[in-house]
């Protein structure tokens, strides 16, 4: 039987684990260098076999300053199965369009909303992996070498997201979400109102907050003691495996930022709610009551200003759902190939999916924070990777934006050809949030008619 051997770095006792490398190959190769590769043997590096040992570390919290009321928030929702569009798009641009079926259900927030058709990311495919790249633009996610880059809300996190209890929410109803970081690396997703609600709200007894603040100060530990020996370790590899740590180590920067930041949020109360802990839903045939118990859960997190970004991925309801009239599973009804029973029961599946929308907005415009209504100060954004997922097509993506000031109650029609880059409507909410930032993945410039 053969052992796979890990490789990691090692100072005063602390260990941390390292991708593949090169290095580690060849060191347990025969040869001088690995199968395939021209690459000539290179100096052994400071890389150690041994178990895992973390030692904890005093650190003093560090001081973050108080979340700051009135600040621009940013939501982006992503149907993973698409909206069919003859109900869901406009047949007329400009302000004087006819609502269609879907939106006759946000009737009340028309002057509110803009939609917008005709728009893609540029070069980016793949049918249902396009969901990789709903936020990111990042092209081509079903190709061998894809590598995802940083999503719409963790830029913004990035910038702005110091002031709350958390930069960002990234939340799913299974499986991956849509938030990636800087470093390509998937943000873990949270599925559960119940957890989602914990960490909002609940502080935990005294036993329970120090075991946390005990589990970070070790976590910090262990990133210091090795901090040295990365920084050392670069210069001596191969430049494949310079850009794999490169990688693993912006990750690893990412998770100093994190704890040096949790750290400081363990010491101050969380908000108070007048509401009980929520019960989680198992049965993924209740989605109209998943999707409002979520949408509950992200409007008390932008109230109660504990974070401003949120992702919401609807995906993984692969079974018939729990609506009257609908007996075929909202998967097998988004391939309808136009058979007339098939998009009739779609069309009432995808009329929950956007009624849920229209009350969480109802939600953000009854609640008021300094004279506004909070839709007022919250952008977002609701659509689809797919164009048509009857043949997973992520072309001309059914884009709604609500909210957020700008100037709404028009749809934006582009032409379907040209590929008119979504990119350009996420600089425009960068810029909505205060951002100086000219240019997003694809972007040709900014969507100047919510201006």
């Amino acid at each position: 039987m053969s052992t796979v051997r890990r490789r990691f770095l090692q100072a005063s006792g602390v260990a941390l684990f390292l991708p593949v490398l090169e290095a580690c190959q060849r060191s347990t190769n025969s040869n001088s260098q690995v199968a395939g590769s021209h690459v000539a043997p290179e100096p052994q590096t400071a890389i150690e076999e041994m178990p895992v040992v973390a030692q904890e570390a005093e650190a003093d919290a560090p001081v973050v300053p108080e979340p700051e009321p009135g600040g621009m928030r940013m939501v982006a929702i992503n149907v993973g199965l698409g909206l069919h569009a003859p109900h869901f798009i406009p047949n007329r641009s400009g302000r004087n369009y006819d609502l269609p079926r879907y939106l006759r259900l946000l009737e009340s927030h028309r002057d509110h909303f803009t939609v917008i058709s005709g728009a893609s990311h540029p070069e980016v495919d793949g049918g249902h992996y396009s969901s990789k790249s709903f936020l990111t633009a990042a092209p081509h996610p079903l190709s061998a070498g894809f590598r995802n880059s940083i999503s719409l809300d963790q830029l913004a996190a990035s910038k702005l997201g110091g002031t709350t209890r958390f930069a960002s929410l990234a939340l799913t109803e299974t499986g991956p979400g849509l938030s990636w970081s800087s470093s390509g690396v998937e943000v873990p997703t949270e599925s559960r109102p119940s957890q989602i609600f914990r960490q909002l709200f609940l502080a935990g007894n005294a036993r329970e907050q120090q075991r946390q603040l005990q589990k970070l100060e070790v976590g910090q530990s262990v990133l210091d003691a090795l901090g040295e020996q990365r920084r050392g370790l670069t210069p001596l590899v191969s430049g494949r495996d310079r850009q794999k740590l490169d990688q693993y180590f912006n990750s690893v920067r990412e998770a100093e930022q994190q704890l040096v930041k949790a750290q400081a949020w363990t010491h101050r109360p969380k908000p108070v709610v007048d509401q009980e802990p929520p019960r989680d839903i198992p049965s993924a045939t209740q989605i109209v009551e998943r999707m409002d118990l979520m949408y509950d859960m992200m409007h008390l997190a932008l109230e109660s200003n504990s974070t401003r970004f949120l992702t919401y991925f609807i995906n993984g309801f692969n079974q018939v759902p729990d609506i009257n009239g609908v007996t075929i599973d909202y998967h097998n009804l988004s391939h309808h190939g136009k058979d007339p029973e098939k998009l009739a029961q779609l069309t009432v599946v995808e009329e929950q999916v956007v009624g849920a929308l229209g009350r969480f907005l109802n939600k953000l415009a009854q609640t008021q924070e300094q004279g506004q209504g909070l839709l007022e100060k919250t952008m977002v954004l609701f659509g689809s990777n797919l164009g048509n997922a009857n043949n997973h097509d992520s072309r001309n993506m059914p884009i709604l934006l609500a909210g957020g000031g700008f100037q709404h109650g028009q749809h934006l029609s582009f032409d379907q050809p040209t590929d008119y880059p979504l990119p350009n409507l996420y600089v425009s909410m960068l810029q909505q949030l205060g951002l100086e930032i000219d240019s997003f993945a694809s972007s040709t410039g900014t969507l100047s008619e919510l201006a």
